[in-house]
Order: C-alpha cells, then structure tokens, then sequence
C-alpha cells in the first residue's frame, strides 16, 4: 500500500530519498496537477541546487490576472468566487518572472492560449508534440516521478483512487511501466472536489509509491467560468450542428464554439422547425441548405472525445449523446470546466456515470491499438476543432505564428484530422472566425498564405466560419480557393480572389456567386436575432457561474472593450453616458463595479462610459 502523507514538505523529502537527486517528474495536463506536491517539489530544489528538476506538462492553468481599472473590479470578486482557494504554481510564477533557478527546467507541450507568448523561457522549452506522442517523450527523457491530483473512494476497507479528469498520459505510461518499458513512481494527491470516476482510472492503492492526504492540502479545483457565446460563435456551431448526421460519432475541441455546436444540435433535436428557420436565416444560399442534416436523433449520437466539458452533459441530458458503444455512450481522456460541471459529476448516479468512461489518450485520438473495434464504433464521426487561422487552399494554423511563437500547442488536432481520413464516412471540420481584430483595424482569418501551418493543406476537409461551410476534401486547387472564398467576410474577398488570380489558381474571369457577397457581421446578427429573443440561443445555454448582474455587464464591457479599440468612439460613448442618468439596474450593475458613488474624475468618466455600454448591449 501507498505511504501516506499529510505535509506536502515530508512527501516531497520521500521522493527526493527514494528516487534521488535526479528527478524528471510528469505533471498531468491541466486540471489533474498535485499542486501541493508540486510546489513542495520546486522549493526543495530551489533551496538545494545538487537537486536536478525537470517538469514535463502542458496546459499549466493560471488565474486570470485583470490590468485595467474596470477588468480588476469586475473580474477581481469572481477569481476571489471561483479561484480563491486555488493554490498558485510555483514555477509558472518564477517563468513569468524569469526567475526560474538554473537547476529546474519546465518543458511543456501545450499551453494555455497566449498565455506564453513572447516568454522567452516557455518558448525555448516547448516541445511540438501530438498529443498522442507525448507519453514516449516522458519516458525517453528518463520519467521517475509522475504526481496527480486524484479522486479518493474506500471500499471494502481499502482505499481506491481514481485519476478521474486526466486518464490521458497517465494510463499510457502505467502501461508502460507494467510491459516494463519504464520505472517511476506515481504520487497521488487527494481533491475532495474531484469526481471518482469508474473504468480503467479506478485504480488499487498498490498502484501508488505514496499519496498526499490531508484537508489542509484540500483545494477548490480550478474552474474557469463559461464564457457568452456571441453571435459568430453561434453562427459556427449551427453550421456545424448541421454536418452531424444521427447514429453517428462526435468528437469537440476546446472552445467556445463546443458550447454553441452543442446548443445548436439541441435546438435541432427538440424544436426542429425553428432549427430549419434560423438555417433559412443564416444560411446564404439553397445550395448549403440542401446539404445539411437537420433531422432530430432518433438513433443519437456516441461521443469519443479527448476533452470533455459541460455540453456534453448538455447533449446526454437532451437524449442527443446516447448510442451506446460496450454499454458506453462517451469516451474522454481529461476534462475541465466549470463547478457545476464538477459537482454534476459528482452527483450522478452510479448507472449514469459508468456510461462515461475516461481512457488513455491513445484510445481516444487514435485509432491503432483494437483498431477493428474502434473502426466498428467510430461511424460517421464528425471531428470539431478549432483554428486561428486557415489558408485560401486549406492549410490550417492552430497553434502558433509565422515568427515562431507558440499560442497553443497541436495537441490531438493532427490526431483527429488522421483519422477522419482513415475512417470511412468521418469528416474533420475546421472551425474559425473569419476575422479577428488587430489593434484598430480588422483582419481576415482566412489568408492567401501564412508562414506557420498546423494542418497541410493535403488534409484539407471541411472548414466552418460564421459565412456558411466550405467543403474542400477531393476538391482542385481552383475548387478549393473558390469554397473558401465563399465563407471568407467581403471586406476580403476581392483582395484574396486577386492575389489568387494573379498567381494563376483562379480563372481570370472567376466571380464569388452573389449568395456569398453579403458575408458581414450585421447579417449574421440580424439572422439570429429571433432566436436570441425566443430564447433558443441564450449566452449561457449550459449555466454560469456568473452572477446575474454579471451576466448582464459582460455585453457592456465587451461593447467598452471594442470602443477602445477605436478611440474616436470614446468620446461618443463618454457623451452619451453623461447626458443619461443611469436607471436602477444600470445603478445595480454601476455598485457591482464600485462606480455607484464615484469620487475621482476616473471613476465619474468609467461611470459614464459603463452606463451608455449598458444601454447599447440592450439595444444591439
């Protein structure tokens, strides 16, 4: 059985006796690191530089750190909420610092989104990987130690521990180590608040060197709020929710668009005359009308996914997400969300939640390994992931910039996007916003060409934007440019049909159909305006953790946020919002962020500038 500990200090002096000066210790991606453990770790190291430290993770998670005046009154109660318990990370702090002893190296394969952009250090020391091949690249760097947040269940007398939200690397080197390919020490630490989740994570003591056990070591699991779904997040998922066929497979990617491709499948599910309505709306022409599936899901849908988040819960609760495969109707390997998320996890009965199994990630993103029985299950498997950018002849950059910078990681999107080649009737659908803003200005996401590319334009398939689908697999060079031409916003498009023509890849005398000439952000706003107001596409179609005054000055921030990026509209703003006397929920929202009782000049311009947001997010 595990030593047991209740100092996170004596577990970190255990380790350092048993396995020496030399420690290479895996750290789970995301939610599941053993903070406390950690952070032992490091200060030991830290203090004695004959200690050798190497930290391989990916996905560190931070709490947010608010800048301005109103980011750190609005957004400073809700990280004391929902993060105030969280124990910070050590290393992450001295990385940002650039304080990291010589003696101790953080290596990771994935990072939280920008988090580490122009950090020398993080960047330096990522390692481009699959996620897939990260576990073989723990073990040939000489892995002794793997710690991990786990979920604590006593039966029959004896305690059994579940590594509940991350199976993904964890089980693979277990396998590893059991076929006798590696030799370390597993050091679990107990997380009330972790769900004990069944299948091959529920795993014997014997399985663990040692466990850290103690309610001071107890902590609130990190759990970042749902963010609102706005109007091109949501015109992406209902495009996509109209690319799953029923009695097919689901596989989603991290962010937002998951939420909004969750609801929209809901939305065809239960009330599939207004689906077919807001389609008619959104979709621009009869030809991408006639190729969607919009039927609801009698025989429904089995999910096999490496992260699991909230909507999944969602699409099982709507009767969506219930083709079984073994008696299970979704696979996972981590996952991360919200509290509620958590604690319905928690909650769920015995029966329920033995139909959610959490596997290796090697289960989930590939397909060698049973591969009979996974080609059996994964039919008609739609693959949703998420990009920052695509090329107009389908290559895909998801994780990085053309200087080299890391924004992300590859994760399993390669993964996904392999597979939905290697699978009979699976597509990868490539999700992105068509624009983005860039300082003052807008830019295309959709670009002739880019100096950093995470998908080759060989596994072009399917890509989404707010403007419809461009499907692209099979499809010419020629074919392909004009598909995205047609999802790309018209401020761009002439530009880019140019830039083709003159490189010989479009026809001289090749136009964009007029369908596909009115892709602005007004249409699509004014397309999902009804069923905003029905109530068919709320924000948070899954919770929040916001409160309801929270709720409703987000839209106002965001419209404040947008105005700073064009200082022009500033003064307008600043206008409006002192020649207007604030009502009382505007007066309820001005005391959420201290502004009700202004007492400097600052504090009377925020307070003028948050009461006319207030008023235009109600009126957009």
């Amino acid at each position: 059985m595990p030593k047991l500990f209740s100092d996170p200090e004596a577990i970190a002096e255990d380790i350092i006796r048993d396995v020496g000066t030399n420690l290479v210790v895996g750290l789970p991606l995301g939610l599941g690191k053993a903070n406390h453990v950690i952070n032992a770790l490091y200060a030991r190291a830290a203090a004695d530089r004959s200690i050798n430290l190497t930290f391989f993770s990916a996905l560190t998670l931070e709490k947010p750190k608010p800048a301005s005046l109103l980011e750190k009154r609005f957004i400073g109660p809700v990280i004391d909420r929902l993060f105030g318990g969280y124990p910070d990370l050590t290393y992450a702090g001295a990385l940002h610092a650039g304080a990291l002893p010589p003696n101790i190296q953080v290596i990771e394969f994935f990072f939280l989104a920008g988090r580490w952009l122009r950090v020398p250090y993080a960047q330096q020391h990522y390692i481009s990987a699959n996620y897939t091949h990260a576990s073989s690249y723990l073990l040939s760097r000489g892995l002794n130690v793997v710690t991990q947040l786990v979920a604590k269940r006593v039966v029959d007398g004896a305690a059994r521990y579940s590594l509940s939200c991350n199976t993904d690397t964890t089980l693979d080197i277990l396998r590893a180590r059991a076929e006798g390919r590696a030799s370390f020490r597993l050091i679990g630490q107990v997380n009330s608040e972790l769900p004990f989740m069944p299948g091959l994570g529920d795993l014997p003591g014997n399985e663990f060197s040692a466990v850290l056990d103690s309610p001071a070591t107890d902590f609130p699991l990190f759990a970042p709020p749902a963010e609102p779904i706005s109007d091109t997040k949501y015109a992406i998922g209902l495009h996509a929710a109209g690319l799953v066929p029923d009695g097919g497979t689901l596989q989603i990617g991290i962010g937002q668009v998951g939420d909004a491709l969750a609801q929209g499948l809901i939305v065809r599910h239960r009330d599939n005359s207004q689906f077919h309505a807001i389609m008619k709306r959104l979709a621009p022409g009869t030809e991408q009308l006639a190729g969607l599936q919009t039927g609801p899901f009698e025989k429904g849908l089995y999910g096999v996914s490496e992260m699991l988040f909230e909507a999944f819960l969602g699409l099982i609760e709507a009767g969506i997400l219930k083709r079984e495969v073994d008696g299970v109707m979704l696979h996972g390997a981590f996952f991360l969300g919200p509290k509620s998320f958590y604690r319905a996890l928690r909650e769920m009965p015995p029966d329920q939640i033995a139909r959610i199994q959490m596997m290796p990630v090697s289960f989930t993103n590939e397909l060698y390994g049973d591969e009979v029985a996974k080609r059996r299950a994964r039919v008609d498997a739609r693959f949703v992931n998420n990009v920052m950018m695509a090329t107009l002849m389908g290559a895909a950059v998801s994780d990085g910039l053309e200087d080299g910078q890391v924004v992300s990681g590859v994760g399993g999107q390669y993964n996904f996007v392999a597979q939905a080649f290697a699978l009979q009737g699976a597509r990868s659908i490539l999700a992105l916003e068509a624009t983005r803003q860039a300082g003052e200005g807008t830019q295309s996401n959709i670009r002739w060409n880019y100096g950093h590319e995470t998908i080759p334009r060989h596994l072009r398939d399917v890509f989404v934007t707010e403007y419809g689908v461009a499907d692209t697999r099979g499809k010419s060079d020629a074919e392909t440019i004009a598909a995205m031409l047609q999802v790309t916003d018209s401020r761009f498009q002439n530009e880019l049909a140019k830039i083709a023509k003159d490189a010989g890849k479009l026809p001289k005398g090749f136009e964009i159909p007029a369908d596909h000439r009115e892709n602005f952000s007004d249409r699509i706003a004014a397309a999902l305006k009804p069923a905003r107001e029905a109530g068919l596409l709320p924000s948070f179609p899954f919770g929040s953790d916001f409160t309801e005054v929270e709720q409703r000055l987000i839209p106002a921030l965001q419209v404040l946020q947008e105005a700073q990026r064009t200082p022009l509209k500033l003064p307008a703003l600043l206008w409006q919002g002192m020649s207007r006397p604030p009502d009382a929920a505007d007066r309820e929202c001005l005391a959420r962020l201290g502004l009700d009782r202004p007492t400097t000049l600052a504090e009377r311009a925020y307070r003028a500038l948050v009461t006319a947001a207030l008023a235009r997010s109600r009126a957009s």
